[in-house]
């Protein structure tokens, strides 16, 4: 799996969660909202400095942003 799609579904995926938009995530991350819009649709190769930064602004660990979505059951 290409680690830049999975880095970017993961950090949507849990900003969705949190009920966090683009804007109130950049604010509170620190990083662009342009950044984070490209890095959601896979197109950023984020350091894992910047893995850590996100996941702290998500209240996540970082390796909730690296490790693969469980698959629901049906």
């Amino acid at each position: 799996m290409d680690m830049r799609a999975l880095v970017g579904q993961n950090v949507k995926r849990i900003r969705l969660r949190t009920g966090m938009t683009q804007e109130q995530f950049a604010v509170k991350s620190g990083f662009s909202q342009q950044y984070l819009s490209t890095l959601e649709r896979g197109r950023r190769n984020p350091s894992i400095v910047t893995i850590y930064e996100l996941a702290s602004a998500l209240g996540v660990s970082h390796m909730e942003l690296v490790r693969p979505a469980k698959k629901k059951r049906k």
